[in-house]
């Protein structure tokens, strides 16, 4: 009976928990893929959960803020899925790499091709951007996410400091600090524009293969390990069955 109630609070507590944690998952967020330094350029996904039983995600609007405009974005394809690229007119032309730019992203519009993000399912939007603003904790994009049913959610609510989360919060991007030699992204002395999201990429890809490599060497010595003690207990039997013998 204790075994039994105790599992029973269990199976409660962790549906509570999950329900308390349910709205956190369901909002368009952005994530970098490693970290985004200001000034800098950084790969960033925006992950889409759907959070309608009865409909499915067909449309996605992000839209890129005009007070800190982004000289260069480039989304990535992702399978299923068509994008287009909305550009406007500066009203003070940015200087980058010492040439002018009067044109930046200010909206990037993926279509769904096909069933789009079906009910419990999450699709992730990635995107090359940069250069990051310098005097800036963050980066707000107003996001636009439809349903197959005409359904519109606007993720452009913007969290205010010791406020309550709102009900539908902008996704935010978090800026760390500039990484040396990247503190100037928009100097004429680094590298073509083309040149950084590449970088941001690499750099994110070989984040990742070194996380995988120390699992590698984590298991290599788990399984060292293991096979040590099966050998140590296989002795042990043997000299307890030698010294029955004897």
């Amino acid at each position: 009976m204790k075994a039994s109630r105790l599992a029973a609070v269990a199976a409660g507590s962790s549906v509570v928990v999950l329900a308390l944690s349910s709205p956190a998952f369901a909002h368009v967020t952005v994530q970098p893929e490693g970290t985004a330094a200001k000034g800098g350029y950084a790969v960033v996904n925006f992950r889409v959960p759907n959070e309608r039983d009865n409909a499915s995600t067909v449309k996605l609007e992000v839209n890129f803020p005009t007070d800190t405009p982004l000289a260069s974005v480039l989304p990535q394809d992702v399978p299923g899925w068509k994008v287009a690229v909305t550009k406007s007119k500066l009203a003070k032309p940015l200087d980058m790499h010492g040439r002018q730019i009067s044109e930046v992203v200010s909206k990037v519009t993926w279509t769904a091709d096909g069933k789009g993000i079906e009910p419990g399912r999450l699709q992730q939007f990635p995107v090359s951007m940069g250069a990051l603003p310098e005097k800036a904790d963050q980066v707000v994009f107003k996001a636009i996410q439809t349903y197959s049913n005409k359904e519109v959610v606007r993720w452009i609510e913007v969290q205010e400091k010791g406020k309550e989360e709102p009900d539908t919060p902008a996704p935010a991007l978090t800026l760390s600090a500039a990484a040396d030699g990247h503190s100037h992204g928009a100097s004429a002395g680094d590298a073509s524009d083309d040149a950084k999201p590449a970088a941001a990429a690499t750099e994110a890809a070989d984040s990742s293969g070194g996380s995988d490599t120390t699992a590698r060497v984590l298991g290599v010595v788990g399984i060292v390990v293991g096979a040590a003690g099966v050998a140590y207990g296989v002795l042990a039997g043997r000299r307890r069955a030698d010294s029955s013998a004897s």
